[in-house]
């Protein structure tokens, strides 16, 4: 009987049924129960952004920082995902912000990745070291360059990095700095950051930005609109108002903005993944993956916005069709091990520990000095020979 009341908990956790949580609670449910998957209740709710319920697991005592079978918490998993709201609960309930997910990487690092501007602030406000590196030897600004397209949100997470003391000239594995990234990738607007030149951005833009640092949204709207009004088709004018809307769960609202300017910059898929990113809040993913094929399919070549498609089908467990993005990837790119790292994390996620460390194998091909892959090797292996033993 416990254990289907621990099962309940879970999943009237993850649902947000915050009435079925307290009486669940009341009836005896632990908070440490975890399931096969290593999940507790908090890890569940967290994991579909349930604030209200993980507020109150919080509070029945659930630990902000156990591991899941992925080496997950609720911490990580909340900055990870963007969930800003209960990022700040876990820090506030003692979140260990020196803790780092399987690649080595503090809450801080995926944030900056995935172009998650408010968890970045977030993240650096609550004293995350910001030249940590990660096992692949990536700070959160090389994963801001690499990962990011030099657009204007990931120029805004590079120049937050960049006043918090990050280093544009610290290496990578490879030896090569975010500078150098930059550089290579074409990135102008980053690689003025980065020599700590001045950006040259509308007064208007600078001046709703200090507004918003000091969470001044309502007051920093109306600045950007002054400036709409003669300036109609001004697409930098049109982002910043439709991020600070979204941000304040004004959604149709933004997309209403962000449709205009890629009705009227047809060449800047930037929109596209600004859209996709205001359709993810709302939990909208059909739609949100609807952006991110109108990018691809306007430009195939661009690896951006497919990386960013495969981490929305991981982040919401559909593994098969991450895998297959990954495969598409790793044939355009065969040489990047952050492809192959993730395509191997999907095929354990699925239990396929075989085709996982055949994957492993196949990325030593192309790059047979780096240690990782033999780290994740022996993971997978141990992973394959438990399950054997299970059987």
């Amino acid at each position: 009987m416990d254990q289907q009341l621990n099962q309940r908990l879970i999943h009237s956790s993850e649902q947000g049924d915050l009435t079925a949580v307290e009486q669940l609670l009341k009836e005896g449910a632990s908070v440490e129960y975890k399931d096969a998957n290593g999940r507790t209740a908090l890890m569940a709710a967290v994991q579909k952004n349930q604030i209200s319920v993980a507020k109150r697991l919080i509070g029945a005592g659930s630990d902000v920082n156990t591991q899941e079978n992925t080496f997950l918490t609720p911490y990580l998993c909340a900055g990870a995902n963007g969930f800003h709201e209960i990022l700040k609960l876990t820090l506030e309930a003692g979140a260990d912000i020196k803790s780092v997910n399987r690649f080595g990487g503090t809450a801080l690092l995926p944030s900056s990745e995935k172009g998650y501007l408010r968890t970045v602030r977030v993240c650096l406000d609550a004293g995350i070291a910001v030249n940590h590196a990660n096992d692949l030897g990536w700070s959160a600004l090389l994963e801001a360059v690499i990962l990011g397209n030099g657009g204007r949100l990931y120029a805004d997470i590079i120049e937050l990095l960049m006043e918090t003391g990050a280093d544009p000239y610290l290496p990578d594995r490879d030896g090569k700095s975010s500078l150098e990234h930059a550089q290579v990738m074409g990135q102008r607007e980053v690689i003025t950051l980065l020599k700590k030149e001045d950006r040259g951005q509308h007064k208007a833009i600078l001046k709703a930005k200090t507004l918003i640092r000091s969470n001044q949204y309502e007051e920093a709207i109306p600045v950007i609109e002054e400036v709409l009004r003669t300036e109609t088709d001004n697409a930098d004018l049109d982002y910043y108002k439709g991020y600070f809307l979204s941000d304040m769960k004004r959604y149709e609202e933004a997309l209403h903005l962000f449709r205009k300017s890629q009705a009227l910059n047809s060449i800047d898929l930037d929109f596209y993944f600004y859209t996709a990113n205001t359709f993810r809040m709302m939990r909208n993913p059909e739609e949100a993956f609807a952006e991110y094929d109108k990018a691809i399919e306007l430009d195939p070549n661009e690896t951006f916005y497919r990386y960013h498609k495969s981490n929305y089908l991981r982040e919401l467990g559909r593994h098969e069709a991450a895998v297959a993005e990954m495969d598409i990837l790793l044939t355009q790119q065969p040489y990047r091990y952050d492809f192959s790292f993730h395509k191997v994390n999907s095929l354990r996620s699925l239990g396929k520990h075989k085709e996982a460390i055949d994957a492993i194998e196949n990325a030593i091909k192309h790059d047979p000095t780096n240690p990782l892959y033999q780290k994740h090797k022996a993971q997978s292996e141990e992973q394959l020979a438990k399950a054997l033993g299970q059987r």
